[in-house]
């Protein structure tokens, strides 16, 4: 007992600051960015030490906030030791790059690259020759900056260890007589790429620069075994071509987006399924016709091509269809019989997909994790039923499906590994959503109930009111038009760590639930305070001046996307972004969030810093006193 309070008593006058430096260095290298810029605001010796370690850190990660060149130079001193970057360059232009562009990095990754131009391209393979891994996006976006060929020259050029490349921004406007050539230099080394927009006709040239009639004899871009790309239109030519030419290949994944209805010579064939898998080689094939312009289908594809196609397809692991309306269960069924190693299976907009695909689903050696059947107007509760037999699943999105109700739900609450469940539009009761207790909804990560308009204040109590709940990261509420205050004060209550919350185009929504999500306490052994880092309040009815006092700061402390109604509260939403720089303030009605490539095959979750420290750490550079709350006030009298 003596001896305890030695031990005790002892540390009372102890302090980390005493510990060697050099074990201080050693311990923050092995944090990221964030949780060292929130060290560095506890003590000077921390402070002092991490200002030392910025010079060898060997990952820089910043993500969560788009900073300024001021505020980014001094994180970013001179380092040879730094191999990984990753920046949001939303605040960045051409002035950035000598800060951003080191000679020993190895993995690049910069999002939001739209006010920079083709320099920045040129300046990589100048700088960067042990580049492994590059990631650009946005690149030249905004008006003015432009991207030259000779950049694109010099990159491709400049990096012969190039293994992955990911260019999401539109390629198509780098002149074609001169693509193929400069793609010629790419690395050999090259395994993954992944372009954002290039025309059909451009990739079909490019791998086919020696194309002759009646052969075609791709010279680049030998080793590629992942493709992603995003065109004007899926060709049986542009699927011929990359299935001939790319003999490595094993994930394959094409979205067009067509702005008129494609002619025969312009689309997607039997003729061109057949051709897919040549080699036997993919484990991964996602076909998608979005309907982001027009309501257009690939009209020219039944059963037989999808027959043709599964012939060469036994060992793939992952399909992704969407928009092949003419497609019957029977076309779909094959890919079941043929595909035993599938665990993942999404099909969107498939108009004749009826309960019948997955009547006998359980006779097949089958165990999918992953099922996505989005827009498929057609399917009902027996469908779901029938593929609820797959007691591994994780992942499940139904979502427009408007025929599915609460028997649908009573067959899922059977799903006890389900991470991720989708039901937006379906006719889902307060009573049906009580079926996922207490199993389901306490593995749940994601769940979106948006647009189910039976939905009350009721089902906030049925499924979260005396259920412990952890693991519950996003939740969407919106289009809801019965859910109201009363609803979001339950869910305050429930303590449950919600990390993105979506509430848009909720009439009875107001400033009580905004002050009750700013005043929400979670479990205080994993946060403290307020966890939600998105929020999207646009055009709920009764949010008025006063919620934009709960959501300055001190409140809603690691708030990163923000949704609201800017024309009704334009002075108060700029006095807001000015009050808050590092906080995304949405007020157009765009969706917030990332809006990466799917193309994982699970769920992107984070580990979030239970103090959000970073923002305060950056902005001590700024001018003393900042922006305070008269703007804010300001603002309100001028409402």
């Amino acid at each position: 007992m003596a001896m305890e309070q030695e031990i005790i008593g002892g540390s009372e006058n102890e302090s980390l600051d005493l510990l060697p430096s050099a074990l201080l260095a050693t311990i923050f290298t092995k944090l990221d960015v964030s949780s060292i810029c929130s060290c560095a605001t506890t003590c000077k010796t921390f402070n002092s030490c991490i200002s030392h370690i910025l010079s060898f850190l060997p990952t820089f990660h910043l993500l969560d906030v788009a900073p300024s060149l001021d505020l980014l130079r001094p994180l970013m001193p001179p380092n040879p030791c730094v191999r990984s970057l990753k920046v949001d360059c939303n605040r960045l232009d051409d002035s950035a790059i000598q800060t951003l562009v080191r000679p020993s990095l190895q993995e690049l990754s910069l999002i939001n690259c739209a006010d920079f131009s083709g320099k920045l391209l040129s300046e990589i393979g100048t700088m960067c020759k042990d580049l492994r891994s590059l990631f650009l996006g946005s690149v030249a976006e905004k008006r003015g900056r432009a991207i030259h060929i000779s950049d694109l020259e010099e990159l491709l050029g400049g990096c012969p260890q190039l293994e992955g490349l990911v260019l999401m921004f539109d390629v198509s406007l780098f002149l074609r007589h001169n693509f193929a050539r400069v793609w010629a230099l790419a690395s050999e080394k090259l395994v993954s790429l992944e372009i954002g927009y290039i025309s059909s006709v451009m990739m079909t040239e490019l791998l086919s620069p020696n194309q002759s009639p009646n052969n075609i004899q791709p010279s680049i871009l030998p080793n590629i075994q992942k493709l992603c790309l995003s065109v004007d239109y899926i060709t049986d030519t542009m699927v011929a071509t990359i299935s001939k030419g790319l003999i490595s290949l094993s994930h394959l994944d094409l979205r067009d987006a067509p702005i008129i209805e494609p002619s025969l010579t312009i689309d997607l064939t039997n003729n061109g399924l057949q051709q897919i898998n040549q080699r036997g080689k993919l484990k991964y094939l996602s076909l998608i016709r979005s309907q982001e312009f027009i309501p257009t289908y690939f009209r020219r594809v039944n059963d037989l091509g999808l027959l043709l196609m599964a012939d060469k397809c036994a060992d793939m692991e992952s399909i992704c269809l969407g928009g092949f309306c003419r497609v019957t269960d029977t076309g779909f069924k094959t890919i079941f019989h043929a595909c035993s190693k599938l665990y993942k299976l999404k099909v969107s907009h498939g108009t004749q997909l009826t309960d019948l695909i997955f009547h006998d689903i359980s006779a097949t050696s089958l165990s999918l994790l992953h099922v996505s059947l989005r827009w498929c107007s057609l399917l009902t509760n027996q469908a779901v039923a029938s593929l609820a037999s797959n007691k591994n699943l994780k992942i499940l999105d139904l979502r427009c499906c408007r025929n599915l109700g609460d028997e649908a739900l009573r067959a899922i609450r059977n799903l006890t590994k389900l991470k991720s469940l989708l039901l937006d539009g379906s006719d889902i009761s307060d009573m049906g959503l009580s079926f996922l207790r207490p199993s389901v909804i306490q593995s749940l990560v994601s769940l979106s109930v948006r647009g189910c308009k039976k939905l009350t204040d009721k089902f906030i109590s049925a499924l979260f009111e005396g259920c412990p709940i952890t693991e519950l990261r996003e939740l969407d509420l919106s289009n809801l038009p019965h859910l109201s205050d009363n609803g979001i004060l339950l869910l305050a209550k429930s303590r449950i760590p919600i990390v993105e919350l979506r509430l848009r185009q909720c009439p009875l929504i107001g400033d009580t639930s905004v002050m009750a999500l700013a005043s929400m306490q979670v479990d205080d052994q994993r946060w403290h305070g307020n966890s939600l880092r998105l929020l999207d309040v646009y055009n709920c009815g009764g949010i008025t001046q006063l919620s934009f006092r709960w959501l300055k700061r001190p409140y809603f402390p690691r708030l990163r996307w923000l949704g609201v109604t800017g024309i009704v509260n334009r002075d108060m939403v700029d006095a807001l972004a000015r009050n808050r720089p590092f906080l995304h303030v949405a007020c157009r009605g765009e969706e917030l969030g990332f809006e990466q490539w799917d193309s994982s095959d699970g769920l992107n979750m984070h580990d979030y810093d239970e103090e959000d420290e970073l923002e305060q750490w950056l902005l001590e550079g700024e001018v003393e006193g900042g922006i305070d709350d008269e703007e804010m006030v300001d603002a309100e009298l001028m409402e």
